[in-house]
Parts: C-alpha cells; sequence; structure tokens
C-alpha cells in the first residue's frame, strides 16, 4: 500500500523538506540498497523527468534509479512538451502528468524556486533535480553520504566548501545537511564568490585557504558557474593561485582528509591533475552513490516510511 494519497503532494524541493529522521531512513535504505538490491519498490509507478539544462550524473541516475525500482519512466524533453510550443504553462503541464497518472515528476530548471512553483501544482511527488542557483537537495543528500561513509558521524566535522558559491545550488542545500549533521562549515573564497549573504547562521567565512587547510576533515570543491556570472570578476590566475587544490595544498592537508567534488569539475582551475590521485579524493565515490541516494528518496517519497500506513 502507499504511503498515502497523491493528494498530499509530498515533494522534495529542498532538504528543509526531509525531518532528521527522514535523512536517517534516506541513508539507511542507500546503504541497503547497494548491499542488496531492492525489487520492484516503484512497480507501476509512472515517473516523468523534464531537464531544461543539460546533465550527465542527475539525470543518468535518476533514470537508473526508477527503472531499478521497476518505475515507468518517460523522458520528456523541453522541445518535446508543449509549453515549448503551444504556449502551456508548467502548472498546466503538470496538472496535465497528474492527470495521466504521473506520480513522479523530476525537475531540473535554470529558475530559482521554479520547482517549488510546480510543485503546488502537480498532484503527485515533485523532485526538484536542480533549480537555478536556489538548490540541489539530492546531489547534497549523496555528498552526505558520502561523507558520512567516511567518517560514521559529522558532529564537530569542520568542512570547507570551496569556490563559487553565491551562484552554486549545490553549495546552498549542502550547507543546509551539514549543518543539520553537527558539522561546522567554513566558506572560502573571494569576496565576488561568497559574501556574508551566502552565510546562513553557523557558517562562517575564510579567504585564506591555506590558513584553514591542516584544521579541515574534509573539502567540497565548486565549479565556477561561468553560464551565471558573464564575466569573470578577476583572472583565472588570480584565483588559481589562491584557491586551486594542488599537490603543495594537499600536501597541506590532515592525512584522512576526503575532498569533494559535485561535477563537473575543471582541470587546471579549481583542480589540477594531482588531485585525482589524491588517496582523499571521492569523486567516484560522490557518483556511485547518486544511483542508491535517489532510489532511496524515491522510495520514501512513494512508499513512505516502512510502519506507515495510508
Amino acid at each position: 500500500m502507499r504511503w498515502c494519497s497523491l493528494r498530499t503532494r509530498r515533494s522534495l524541493v529542498d532538504l528543509s523538506d526531509l525531518s532528521g529522521d527522514e535523512l536517517e531512513i534516506i541513508f539507511t535504505r542507500a546503504q541497503r540498497f547497494e548491499e542488496h538490491p531492492p525489487g520492484p519498490l516503484l512497480a507501476g509507478v509512472a515517473c516523468v523527468n523534464l531537464f531544461f539544462e543539460a546533465s550527465t550524473r542527475t539525470f543518468v541516475s535518476f533514470n537508473l534509479a526508477e527503472l531499478r525500482l521497476g518505475a515507468h519512466v518517460v523522458n520528456l524533453s523541453p522541445k518535446d512538451a508543449s509549453l515549448a510550443t503551444k504556449g502551456e504553462t508548467i502548472e498546466d503541464t503538470a496538472m496535465t502528468l497528474g492527470a495521466m497518472g504521473v506520480a513522479v515528476f523530476v525537475l531540473r530548471h535554470p529558475e530559482s524556486g521554479y520547482a517549488g512553483k510546480v510543485a503546488l501544482a502537480f498532484d503527485g511527488h515533485v523532485i526538484n533535480a536542480g533549480d537555478g542557483m536556489h538548490a540541489h537537495p539530492t546531489q547534497a543528500l549523496l555528498d552526505l553520504f558520502t561523507l558520512r561513509e567516511e567518517f560514521g558521524t559529522l558532529l564537530s566535522r569542520t568542512v570547507a566548501i570551496v569556490g563559487d558559491v553565491a551562484h552554486s545550488r549545490v553549495a546552498h542545500s549542502s550547507m543546509l545537511g551539514l549543518r543539520r549533521l553537527g558539522a561546522d562549515v567554513v566558506l572560502v573564497g573571494p569576496p565576488e564568490f561568497v559574501s556574508e549573504a551566502d552565510a546562513p547562521p553557523g557558517v562562517t567565512i575564510e579567504r585564506d585557504l591555506d590558513k584553514i587547510a591542516p584544521h579541515l576533515d574534509a573539502v567540497i570543491l565548486l565549479r565556477i558557474q561561468r553560464e551565471r556570472i558573464g564575466a569573470m570578476p578577476f583572472s583565472e590566475e588570480e584565483y588559481v593561485a589562491r584557491y586551486r587544490l594542488d599537490a603543495q595544498r594537499c600536501a597541506a592537508l590532515p592525512a584522512h582528509v576526503v575532498v569533494l567534488h559535485p561535477g563537473p569539475y575543471n582541470r587546471g582551475i579549481e583542480l589540477d591533475e594531482s588531485v585525482l590521485s589524491f588517496a582523499g579524493w571521492r569523486y567516484a565515490r560522490q557518483v556511485m552513490h547518486g544511483v542508491s541516494v535517489r532510489m532511496a528518496v524515491l522510495d520514501l517519497l512513494v512508499n513512505g516510511p516502512a510502519d506507515a500506513a495510508c
């Protein structure tokens, strides 16, 4: 039996939509799904994926997650949707899909707040696969899962998020999740990329990566979002000199440090080739966990906690 009727429209727009217990359920199920394939938990459930921005990791991992759970999957291209050619609004599209019996709508869009707007119109479960500079909750979840795998608990662990925080939806969701799990979060970057407005309560800002490197437990590197900022506010050489992770900076990190990146990463800018062979580089683990974490999210939204009933 499904957790509840679709009329409740339980969605995942950002991590604030999940309780602490639900975070634990997702992490527990993701680990179990990696150890034992769960079978068709979404048998007969229709899922539509609509991505208005290019994606490899998120798009493919959602597809794999849905298929491995036995769902019926429809990948809808923006150019094939009526809203692109016939003047239909996204709310119209959402209502149409709901009327057809679509239960899950996975959406990526360049406008901040877009997923939340759709969730109000869709009679099912909306999962935000990234909206503008606002949020990317499932990427944050798999990053948290990767760090928990490494450390067991994030309580009092110091995590630096380095780079273009201002334009990063991943950073905004990750900050929320890290703080909820008890981590100390430090934002690192130039003022153009990291301002006071980017730091919620309990999150600090540091301009000097070299100064804090010896005190870190984890580093999350960010890509410069050139498509969102237009002209660079400083030269690449300036950024590389102060913030690129390279062999010299890796050597200054504690031996247990892990390094994450939501991808795609730009060699020579936020990292150099030496980082790809650094003992703490966990990019491949992040990507691998993406499927199981998204399976767990889908299972929780559609089927609910194990002891729940309609």
